[in-house]
């Protein structure tokens, strides 16, 4: 009777280590505006500052439009070895008016994001490609210990 308790424990215990390692990892990447906060921008109302303190810096502003800034943040969660799975995904976009008030807001999610194919080709280099034997040694009897003044080749 005294030697199925520990057994039973030991399983138990193996049970509950199994059990814990396929619960998922979630991973917060950028700045997932919290729709709370983002329920305090008003246009018209809130200036630029004011977005900062509620928001948070952004991710990006705009490259050709400074008064544009981009809340860019996604929620994954990961099993194991497996590839992590988006769970959220959502995109900000705030503009400004010149004065510095917000005059809109957006937000984009995964239903407005497309699917690009990846090309697969390579770009091509000039010369030939080294094997792995001419690349270990290549380099050997280059240099002499002679050659202290720096008048060898490539210098």
């Amino acid at each position: 009777m005294t030697r199925s308790i520990p057994s039973t424990l030991c399983a138990i215990a193996f049970l509950g280590l199994a059990v814990s390692a396929c619960s998922p990892v979630v991973a917060t990447r950028g700045n997932l505006a919290d729709p709370d906060r983002l329920a305090e921008v008003k246009a018209g109302q809130t200036r630029r500052e004011d977005v900062a303190a509620i928001l948070g810096t952004p991710t990006s502003a705009g490259t050709f439009d400074p008064n544009v800034w981009y809340y860019i943040g996604q929620k994954t969660e990961k099993v194991a070895f497996f590839q992590p799975d988006v769970v959220e995904r959502r995109v900000v976009i705030v503009h400004f008016d010149e004065a510095g008030v917000v005059k809109e807001i957006k937000q984009l999610d995964e239903s407005n994001g497309q699917d690009i194919e990846m090309v697969d080709r390579t770009t091509p280099t000039a010369g030939r490609e080294l094997g792995f034997i001419e690349q270990m040694l290549g380099n050997v009897g280059r240099f002499s210990a002679k050659d202290t003044k720096g008048s060898g080749p490539g210098r």
